[in-house]
């Protein structure tokens, strides 16, 4: 069974089993704390997304006990607070044909949890596959904005192998390296997901919004803003840690020493997922951070198979990388040595020959004959040449 029809098919896909004043909470939530807060995801794991909605609400003292509160933080909550509409943000997305998904949902990637206090308040979802099913056999395949037609190449290649091969792949719906890894996933007819760092209902960058659209009808599109919001730099980078716990491991295509996307490979590496880069020419300064992260614990890959064999179950394994086997590969150790004593030009008795190849006269010219029945030698009169 793929990926995608494990999603269409799935037992109770969209099954909630957080209540609805949990979900309205944690949805209020995703407009008052940003991605990443890990201050907010501390109280969230103390006290819960209702109670903390009311005491961030309230002027009861009781925001002000919580631990790592202070005035001007609150003050910058309590802004927040004041503008959450969670029933019109639920509204919205459904809108769209999308849904929150908290913890504590059947459709919830528990891996997710890896991120610790940082983990998404919850994810707002476009797409009718199930992302916690599809999360489980998903890579993603990350790279410059500004790449070069290989880096393109290399990347949709990667991605549309990686679907024939049964594996969902995940990008940032961004120029360059992403959207060709989403296109080469749709082009295969395969699985893919975009993590935006902007509102699910939002096409940013405007040139994908027909990309995005095909993702979100073919596949999901997931993010932690609420509908309408749109991305910051900070959000982009805060991004990329959702895209490392979510898969089992990061592909790097392309990327300078201060890309984003090596963000992305560094934080799979304290995940303890796999991390895995493209080489490209050592005087690309495109290649550069690849090359880099490729001194240290990054795995270097040149097509879906390796990623699979290293992210997949046992047996997942690359077919064996060799040159071409040519016909005198396959002559026994005497014959090739027979072979050898012959010039390249003209022709030596059998003599001669045995003496180059260190065997006796009788034993050189049995294996002559051989060689003559392979087409490798024929007589000369009374001596042999290589055929022509």
């Amino acid at each position: 069974m793929t990926p995608e029809s494990a999603g269409e098919h799935a037992p109770g896909l969209g099954q909630e089993a957080v209540g609805e004043r949990e979900r309205l909470a944690r949805a209020a939530l995703t407009r008052v704390l940003e991605p990443g807060d890990e201050h907010g995801g501390r109280w969230l794991r103390q006290v819960g997304a209702v109670e903390l909605m009311r005491r961030l609400a309230s002027r009861d003292g009781t925001a002000e006990e919580l631990s790592g509160m202070t005035p001007k933080r609150l003050a910058g909550y309590r802004l927040r607070v004041g503008s959450a509409e969670p029933e019109g943000d639920l509204a919205a997305v459904a809108a769209v044909g999308g849904r929150l998904v908290c913890p504590g949902d059947r459709e919830w990637p528990s891996q997710l949890d890896d991120l610790g206090d940082s983990r998404p308040t919850a994810l707002w979802v476009r797409g009718r596959a199930d992302l916690r099913l599809w999360a489980l056999r998903s890579v993603a395949v990350v790279g410059a904005r500004a790449c070069t037609p290989y880096g393109a190449h290399m990347a949709a290649s990667l991605a549309s192998g990686l679907a024939e091969l049964g594996w969902v792949v995940v990008s940032g719906a961004a120029y360059g390296v992403d959207g060709a890894a989403h296109r080469g996933a749709l082009a295969a007819g395969g699985a893919t997901m975009a993590v935006l760092a902007c509102g699910v209902d939002v096409a940013y960058p405007r040139g994908h919004a027909e990309l995005i659209g095909r993702v979100a009808e073919q596949g999901l599109v997931i993010g932690e803003l609420p509908p309408s919001d749109h991305p910051t730099r900070s959000r982009f980078v805060l991004r990329n840690r959702v895209i490392a716990a979510l898969t089992r491991g990061t592909v790097v295509v392309e990327a300078q020493y201060r890309s984003g996307s090596l963000v992305t490979a560094r934080r799979a590496q304290q995940l303890g997922r796999f991390t895995m880069g493209v080489p490209g020419p050592a005087t690309s300064g495109l290649s550069a951070g690849v090359h880099e992260l490729l001194r240290g614990e990054g795995v270097l890959v040149t097509d879906a198979s390796e990623v699979a064999e290293l992210v997949g179950d046992i047996g997942d394994l690359a077919p064996a990388r060799r040159g071409p086997l040519l016909p005198r590969d396959l002559l026994d150790a005497v014959c090739a040595r027979i072979l050898d004593a012959l010039p390249s030009r003209g022709s030596v008795n059998a003599r001669d020959i045995a003496r180059t190849a260190g065997t006796g006269t009788d034993e050189a010219l049995g294996k002559l004959y051989e060689l003559h029945s392979l087409g490798f030698v024929e007589r000369d009169g009374d001596g042999w040449r290589l055929t022509r």
